[in-house]
């Protein structure tokens, strides 16, 4: 007995055969215990914990949750005597195309529709750089909220799509964006 299990230890289980029929037994072992354990196999039946409808997660008696029944954004705000966010992005446009002899000017005509965080990130832009040169026709209006909108001018060569923000009823240009046609 003792040779067998010497045998069994040193030589085949140490070789490749010897270690895939161990494994091989495991897992034999493994699916023999769970079927043991499981019961008697009910495979005419089917799964016996499925659902026989199907799941909601919605009350069906609560009526349509479609996109026709989403509120529309408020009007956008503004402070009495400030511009609406239309004229805001007009003058900013404006100042925007009209360019500049220098950078420097150019920013300082932007300044006044625009948040300081804008400012900064156009330090450094050249006015060179603007791709169109005049406003073709009238802007449209997205509000998102009261206090964020979106403005879109249509452009001799693309589109200008600005995003203006009211914290305290004044709109100033937060972002500028520029889409070619």
């Amino acid at each position: 007995m003792r040779r067998a299990l010497e045998f069994l230890f040193t030589r085949a289980l140490r070789s490749r055969i010897g270690v895939a029929l161990g494994i091989a037994v495991v897992v034999f072992g493994i699916i023999g215990a769970a079927r043991l354990v499981s019961g008697p196999d009910q495979s005419a039946t089917g799964l016996t914990t499925r659902p026989r409808e199907p799941i909601t997660t919605v009350d069906p008696h609560t009526g349509d949750d479609g996109a026709n029944l989403t509120p529309e954004p408020p009007s956008p705000r503004t402070r009495a005597g400030a511009l609406t966010p239309e004229r805001t992005a007009e003058r900013f446009a404006a100042a925007w195309l009209g360019g500049g002899p220098d950078a420097k000017r150019w920013q300082d005509a932007m300044r006044p529709f625009s948040t300081p965080t804008l400012i900064e990130q156009l330090r450094g832009a050249n006015p060179a750089g603007v791709p169109a040169t005049q406003v073709t026709g009238e802007p449209t209006l997205q509000p998102r909220t009261e206090t964020i909108t979106e403005v879109t001018l249509p452009l001799d060569f693309g589109r200008l799509r600005l995003t203006l923000v009211s914290p305290d009823g004044r709109w100033l240009v937060d972002t500028v964006d520029w889409e070619r046609e």
